[in-house]
């Protein structure tokens, strides 16, 4: 049997608004994902994602983005289950690469304040 031992830190908070939002469960890709100096493979919360159809969500940023991450999530040992936001106020500033035009078109009901 195999043990892991996770550590959680601070809760990143990405909304604006927390109180309004809409997300959905989705299935973050390991594929892509660099390990970072711990050796995790942490995708950051307000990643912007897409490609749901396919199965499983995807770092985009362009005309194909479905919605944002709304918590880190750590696919080190493969993929692993996240919250995407298809609905909501999302900070700017606290969103680790900023939406492209037509990122932000694709998401038409995401507003980033």
């Amino acid at each position: 049997m195999k043990v892991r031992e996770t550590k959680y830190g601070n809760y990143k908070e990405i909304l604006k608004y927390p109180d309004h939002h809409v997300g959905i469960a989705v299935m973050v890709s390991d594929t892509g994902v660099t390990a970072n100096a711990d050796g995790k493979k942490i995708v950051p919360a307000g990643t912007l994602v897409g490609g749901l159809s396919a199965g499983k969500v995807t770092k985009v940023n362009g005309s194909g983005t479905e919605g944002v991450l709304l918590s880190d999530t750590d696919v080190t040992y493969g993929d692993a289950p996240a919250t995407m936001i298809v609905h909501g106020f999302i900070d700017k500033s606290k969103i680790p690469e900023q939406p492209s035009s037509s990122a932000s078109t694709a998401l038409n009901m995401i507003q980033f304040l």
